[in-house]
């Protein structure tokens, strides 16, 4: 490479920040959690300040990576703060959320199945980016599908056409501006059904009225020409603005979900797609999480206490938003008693299989590890750890993770060179994939499938095949200086 030539150098990450990053989240975080109780030190928080150190250490490096890495950001973001410092301060206290208990040993065996998961992430992350100069016959031309006007607009019309239909079910216009708790009382007072059928009617709903909305805003737009396509582009986007604050609102939705449709929105703007605004709003995102989320729930229910401030320690150990961890010792505790269920793993890919049709399908995880617990209240989280351990054990939670780890790292990779092109698939799915990743990871699989299903599968439907256009090469590896060129010349005059 000749010196003084701008644009071959490969960017440095900034050493400063990675240590400052690292110093506060491996350090100074778990201090302050640590300080403020009489901590019990056994085997089980020994591992746990491992998980700390690896979860924290991982989250800082991708806070200052060159490139802009969503989906890694979501799992690190997920397992630092629901896996590694909500656990540290439980096992240091031994103080929970939830009622059940397990002894010493269960608890460290929990401790082993986390890390264990997170090894396995890093393992085929690791691997994926020594590999990411390779092209991808399935992830390359998948991700830079690009939006068809024509389709956007069905499915525009096909939004508003469902929340005529489907609202008045849900409890009509005004429910989506009660607590969820009102919401759902409304619902079955509506629809007396089942919950599951209002489930789906919601999500039909919900998810549509999102990817509409994005798209809308994402649609290509022409230098010249196509004034109807822009009349009607200006006609709906009113429309479905005002859809969404009622659909997908935080007060009525859940906040993971209503958290995904904002961060989406925000994070799919060509602005944020620079590796520079992308560790800047991923830092804003991880603030928000540790500090604003634990009072977000003010909207869930009717009786509404005033917000009392208590300290991360506190939250941690009596809030059941991070109960993640201890349904993991459930878990843990289920398969002592009850063995391996390898056949749940068909669960999942098969929700869509009536019961009727299969007597024998596998029971929702969250709600086995609520049974086992003997809660009256089903509607838990089954963490993707819990769920892969009681499949096989240790082998299948090394082999999802590694996968994930793997795949997630090649989705981001590709999406860092897309960034440039408007109104691709990886510009739009990754950012809505990459943090709805924390309902995934937090689990059921059950319950969540079905959602993540729709929410995949509108943006693919929505786009069609690019041209044949070869994708940039990677900052590893230096495209030759005529093949930049040509590059360049190919893009003249045209908006990206």
């Amino acid at each position: 490479m000749m010196p003084g030539k701008r644009g071959t150098a490969r960017p440095v990450r900034g050493i400063a920040a990675l240590g400052c990053w690292a110093l506060l989240l491996v350090v100074l975080l778990p201090v302050l959690i640590l300080q403020s109780l009489d901590a019990r030190f056994g085997a089980a928080l020994a591992v746990q300040c491992v998980v700390v150190v690896h979860t924290g250490a991982a989250l800082a490096r991708v806070l200052t990576d060159v490139r802009a890495r969503v989906i890694g950001f979501g799992f690190w973001l997920f397992a630092y703060v629901w896996l590694g410092l909500a656990p540290l301060a439980m096992l240091a206290t031994d103080a929970y959320p939830r009622g059940f208990m397990v002894d010493a040993q269960s608890a460290f065996v929990t401790t082993l199945v986390v890390e264990s998961g997170l090894l396995a992430y890093s393992a085929g992350s690791a691997v994926a980016s020594w590999r990411s100069s390779r092209s991808s016959t399935v992830l390359e031309p998948l991700l830079a599908r690009r939006l068809s006007p024509a389709r956007v607009l069905l499915l525009c019309g096909l939004a508003l056409l469902l929340a005529v239909v489907l609202i008045p079910g849900q409890g009509g216009l005004s429910a989506f501006f009660l607590s969820r708790q009102a919401a759902n009382e409304a619902a079955a007072a509506a629809e007396p059904a089942g919950t599951a059928d209002r489930a789906m009617a919601a999500w039909a709903l919900s998810v549509p009225a999102f990817w509409a909305l994005v798209a809308l805003v994402h649609v290509p737009r022409f230098t010249a020409g196509d004034r109807t396509l822009r009349g009607l582009r200006w006609l709906l986007l009113p429309l479905l603005i005002a859809l969404n604050a009622t659909v997908n609102n935080p007060i009525s939705q859940p906040r993971f979900w209503a958290g995904t449709v904002l961060l989406a929105l925000v994070f799919s703007a060509s602005w944020l797609r620079g590796p520079r605004a992308f560790r800047l709003g991923a830092a804003a995102v991880a603030a928000v999480v540790l500090v604003v989320f634990p009072y977000s729930d003010y909207f869930r229910y009717d009786k509404r206490e005033p917000v009392k401030v208590v300290s991360l320690a506190e939250q941690f150990t009596s809030n059941g938003d991070y109960d993640a961890f201890q349904q993991i010792e459930t878990g843990v505790d289920y398969v002592r008693t009850h063995g391996f269920t390898p056949t749940a793993a068909l669960g999942p890919p098969l929700f869509f299989v009536p019961r009727a049709a299969w007597p024998g399908k596998p029971d929702d995880a969250g709600i086995l590890l609520a049974r086992h617990a003997g809660y009256t209240f089903q509607n838990l989280s089954a963490p993707l750890w819990i769920e892969t351990y009681m499949w096989a054990g240790f082998p299948s939670v090394i082999a999802v993770f590694g996968l994930i780890g793997a795949v997630g790292r090649r989705i981001d990779d590709l999406r860092h060179r897309l960034r440039r092109r408007r109104g691709t698939l990886a510009a739009l799915l990754v950012p809505a994939f990459g943090f709805y990743q924390l309902v995934l990871l937090r689990g059921s699989l059950m319950a969540i499938v079905g959602p993540l299903a729709l929410l995949v599968c509108i943006p693919i439907l929505i786009t069609r095949k690019a041209g044949r256009r070869a994708l940039p090469p990677s900052a590893s590896a230096p495209a030759p200086r005529a093949q930049r060129d040509a590059l360049s010349l190919s893009t003249g005059g045209a908006r990206t």
